[in-house]
């Protein structure tokens, strides 16, 4: 008990550094369905998938990725069908962090769409990427 006492410093010390070392296996677990911004450039090559952005008109206006299609969040539902008919198609749903993507991802996989995913980090991951961008 004296060791704890007389070395309290120490200790916490060590316990916060293993807790950073661990936090980056924790937060990826919460977020599983989210992809990487590599990850969203090999399905859209290889495999065609559809990249929707459902931020606001003016957000999409600011900054997309490049041949995004814009479906704000609040009229997804009804709008999605219309935009991409071909539900086997994968598809990659973004937003400016990924909130409203992820949202988004549990609507999509309700109306059939299977293979949706979020990217995570949002735009902001793929400007961190050097990805490029498109501005209406």
């Amino acid at each position: 008990m004296k060791f704890l006492i007389d070395n309290w410093m120490l200790i916490s010390i060590a316990l916060a550094s293993g807790g950073m070392l661990v936090w980056p296996m924790i937060s990826g677990a919460l977020n599983a369905d989210a992809l990487s911004a590599s990850g969203a450039v090999q399905l859209i090559n290889r495999e065609k998938a559809v990249v929707v952005d459902v931020c606001e008109a003016a957000e999409f206006a600011a900054g997309h990725v490049t041949g995004a299609k814009n479906v704000p969040l609040s009229e997804f539902e009804t709008r999605l069908p219309a935009v991409v008919k071909n539900k086997a198609l994968p598809l990659i749903l973004v937003c400016a962090s990924g909130a409203r993507a992820s949202r988004a991802v549990a609507i999509a996989k309700k109306l059939g769409y299977q293979q949706a995913q979020s990217l995570g980090g949002g735009l902001k991951s793929w400007k961190e990427a050097n990805l490029p961008l498109e501005k209406a």
